[in-house]
């Protein structure tokens, strides 16, 4: 999948092909998503990022490209669209990419060294660190390349780390410029890193919050690599769906828990009477019961997207001064006499 992102419009290509360009207009930046999210959430995934870049660009034009490792677990529906709107995650060598992008995947193995799709991704840290000006690792990933790159282990959580948290910025940063105070940001989680762990091995850290820990962290390699421990790209109701979703699969005996509601995300209204659904689930645990789920109503203050378009925003502009440089080359090139 090849989408061309042009200020207010957003228009589909055919296949991945080098960017034609244009030495009289702003430069143009090429970025990939890896999006490894689970079947349910995999084009809402591509959604929110290209709405979300179309945001954070501005007047810059933006050529993006989805793949997916492809080891990740998919059921035939979902390998079918990765596979005919995809482009092949080999094609990421042959490419010039400024930015790269790559998700989480829901867990499948007690240690993510043993996830079947670990050697694919620790191939694609390694090339990533020599090969973009940054890339952004978010959630599981997040951990996965902290884990590659340091041995810096994920510590199991006590209960899931699931709502909107509001998050401080703590090292003045590009990344952070201009950021609303708190950052509301979500997070949906069953581990984390530890913050004295990371600042030990030489990681920045940027944001955090009082209740969810590390959010936003940093570390420069050839490329500068930033971690989301977090969700920025989540859109108001990502988490409303993924708490359905895990009361769909206590209801048909998937998890034994029943979820916790997600922290500063519904109504009181809606909390209370969530509270109440929940007793009568445990009493009378059964699929049907998906019927009596009540209305639910967001609280007003969640801020969805309002973090992540400040973040986007700065992480485009320190991609374009590369790019912005490369052309300059390329027109000093060019123009010089021969």
């Amino acid at each position: 999948m090849t989408i061309l992102i042009d200020r207010d419009q957003v228009i589909s290509g055919p296949a991945l092909v080098p960017a034609a360009r244009d030495l009289a207009r702003d430069a143009e930046l090429t970025i990939g998503l890896i999006n490894n999210m689970p079947d349910p959430a995999l084009k809402a995934t591509e959604r929110q990022f290209m709405k979300l870049l179309q945001a954070a660009a501005g007047p810059r034009r933006i050529r993006f490209h989805c793949f997916s490792l492809p080891s990740v677990k998919r059921s035939p529906e979902a390998k079918w669209h990765v596979e005919s709107e995809y482009s092949d995650l080999s094609d990421l060598a042959r490419g010039k990419f400024d930015g790269l992008i790559v998700t989480g995947a829901e867990p499948i193995a007690p240690e993510l060294d043993q996830e079947p799709y670990w050697r694919d991704l620790t191939n694609l840290i390694d090339w990533a660190k020599t090969s973009t000006r940054s890339t952004i690792w978010s959630c599981l990933a997040a951990h996965a390349a902290v884990l590659h790159l340091d041995g810096i282990e994920r510590r199991r959580l006590p209960a899931k780390c699931h709502g909107v948290f509001d998050c401080e910025v703590v090292t003045s940063d590009s990344l952070t410029h201009a950021a609303p105070a708190p950052l509301k940001v979500s997070h949906s989680r069953l581990n984390e890193i530890a913050e004295s762990d990371l600042v030990q091995a030489g990681y920045q850290v940027l944001t955090r919050s009082a209740q969810a820990g590390v959010d936003v962290f940093v570390r420069q390699y050839a490329s500068r690599f930033v971690f989301f421990q977090g969700h920025p790209e989540y859109d108001a109701l990502s988490l409303q769906r993924e708490y359905l979703r895990d009361i769909g699969r206590y209801l048909t005996r998937q998890r034994e828990n029943y979820p916790r509601l997600p922290v500063s995300y519904f109504d009181p209204a809606t909390e209370e009477k969530l509270a109440r659904f929940e007793k009568k689930a445990t009493h009378q645990r059964h699929p049907a019961l998906t019927n009596e789920l009540p209305r639910l109503n967001l609280r007003a203050d969640i801020g969805a997207g309002n973090a992540a378009a400040v973040l986007f925003r700065n992480w485009l502009r320190h991609l374009g001064e590369g790019a912005d440089a490369s052309m300059a080359e390329l027109a000093e090139g060019v123009l010089a006499p021969r």
